[in-house]
């Protein structure tokens, strides 16, 4: 599913994502974790069957950590984590996330289908 994130400073990011459209839109406040990803919690669980056990993340990528059942979004690459799975990916650059108050609140949402 193609999918707008959105920041408070109006800014679209363009990215792909698995398996959460039932919970969409989403208004999440993220905050930093680690000075390397953004996470918020989730309003409810996701399924992890027949995911990897563990995985690693690049850059861009947005994540599921099932341990905590939270939303991360990648601003720097991260090593194999067990519980980790990778839901999708932003097209584009980051900068929109670690700029500013580094505690940006998205929306994230299906984008308009292009014609």
């Amino acid at each position: 599913m193609d999918i707008r994130i959105t920041t408070t400073g109006g800014t679209a990011l363009s990215a792909t994502l698995d398996d959460i459209a039932a919970m969409l839109p989403l208004t999440l406040a993220l905050s930093d974790f680690h000075s390397t990803e953004k996470i918020a919690d989730l309003p409810g669980r996701l399924s992890t069957d027949g995911s990897p056990a563990a995985a690693a993340a690049s850059a861009g990528d947005i994540a599921y950590y099932a341990p905590w059942g939270n939303l991360a979004i990648f601003y720097r690459d991260f090593p194999r984590s067990a519980g980790l799975m990778i839901l999708g990916r932003i097209d584009g650059p980051l900068d929109a996330l670690t700029r500013g108050d580094g505690a940006p609140t998205v929306t994230i949402e299906a984008a308009e289908p292009t014609r």
